[in-house]
């Protein structure tokens, strides 16, 4: 079987906690021969399987020649808390990832796995689910062999990445849940979720477009 070549983008901070489960997995899965990381910060990882590029993502054409590969694995994001405006979250939450993502099928890359937001839609009245819906669309139709798109639930990220708001949130669902409400909606690690991305990659023949909802990914 091939071995195949990784490439991660938003493996690093607040926001990329999914990122930095899926590099963990990967350096250790014997699968991937080779893990590229495009970062904000160096997370000063040293790895022999590991090439980390540290980038400006306003200047992304700058580094295309960089995105080669077999699967990109888009965990980009932010909030709007972070980013200051919605103008600003988009540009995260959608354009540096769609570049990247045609940069990418531009490069050869065949297989696309995003990690997206459960309820994504991108005929929402709200602005979040309708950006993450409108770039679903869009890698969609880039044309990848394979294309996975996750909308997990509510995710458990690291201990010291979780704000207080969200460990209370978390506690009042986990209740919920005990008590048969919005199982559906069940919370999940970010190292299951990533553990489940990269089980679906293949590298055969085959030619898939997915989208996982919150009850799939369990």
């Amino acid at each position: 079987m091939k071995r195949l070549k990784a490439i991660v983008l938003g493996a690093t901070g607040a926001t990329g906690a999914t990122g930095q489960e899926l590099v963990k997995l990967l350096l250790k899965d014997s699968r991937f021969s080779k893990v590229i990381i495009f970062v904000r910060k160096n997370p000063k990882i040293k790895h022999d399987k590991l090439t980390t590029y540290e980038i400006d993502f306003s200047r992304l054409n700058e580094y295309k020649g960089l995105i080669h590969g077999d699967v990109i694995f888009s965990a980009l994001g932010t909030t709007l808390s972070q980013a200051g405006s919605k103008t600003q979250q988009y540009l995260v939450d959608f354009n540096y990832q769609y570049e990247f993502a045609k940069m990418g099928f531009k490069n050869k890359v065949t297989h696309y796995s995003l990690v997206s937001s459960v309820g994504a839609n991108i005929k929402s009245f709200f602005f979040y689910p309708k950006t993450k819906g409108a770039l679903e669309e869009a890698v969609k139709k880039l044309g990848f062999k394979n294309v996975y798109i996750f909308q997990p639930p509510f995710l458990i990220r690291q201990s010291n990445l979780m704000r207080p708001g969200e460990k209370r949130a978390l506690k009042i669902l986990k209740r919920l849940n005990q008590i048969g409400i919005l199982k559906s909606q069940k919370p999940i690690s970010v190292l299951d979720l990533a553990q489940k991305m990269i089980n679906e990659i293949r590298s055969d023949n085959t030619v898939s477009l997915k989208t996982f909802k919150p009850r799939d990914i369990f």
